[in-house]
C-alpha cells in the first residue's frame, strides 16, 4: 500500500552536486521518520542521514558537511542534497521510512549514484 519511489540518481563528477528525491504515497507522511541509506557492491547497507517530521536531522560521519537531508511535508517528499561527492560515495541509495509508532520500516527500490570523472 505504501510506496517509496526514489529518483535523481545518475553520473556526477567529483566536486559536483546531485539531489535525490523520494516520494511517499499511500501513507500518512507525518508518521514516518525518513532516512537515506546506501549500499556499495559487496558491502552492507549503511546509514547516510535521517530526518523526523519536525526536521530534526542525524548524519553519519561519511556525509557530514557535504550532504543535507530535508523534507517537504506538503509534498510527501524527502531529499538528499549531495554536494562535493567523492568516488567513495558511489552506491545505490535507498529511501527508508520508519513508522514512529509501529517501528516497521519501508524501503524504496534504490537509485544508483556513480561519482566518477
Amino acid at each position: 500500500q505504501v510506496q517509496l519511489v526514489e529518483s535523481g540518481g545518475g553520473l556526477v563528477q567529483p566536486g559536483g552536486s546531485l539531489r535525490l528525491s523520494c516520494v511517499v504515497s499511500g501513507g500518512v507522511f507525518s508518521r514516518y521518520k525518513m532516512g537515506w541509506y546506501r549500499q556499495a557492491p559487496g558491502k552492507q547497507r549503511d546509514l547516510v542521514a535521517t530526518i523526523t517530521f519536525g526536521s530534526t536531522t542525524n548524519y553519519a560521519d561519511s556525509g557530514k558537511g557535504r550532504f543535507t537531508i530535508s523534507r517537504d511535508n506538503a509534498k510527501n517528499t524527502v531529499y538528499l542534497q549531495m554536494n562535493s561527492p567523492k568516488p567513495e560515495d558511489t552506491a545505490v541509495y535507498y529511501c527508508n521510512a520508519e513508522n514512529v509508532f509501529s517501528r516497521l520500516q519501508l524501503w524504496g527500490q534504490g537509485t544508483l549514484v556513480t561519482v566518477s570523472s
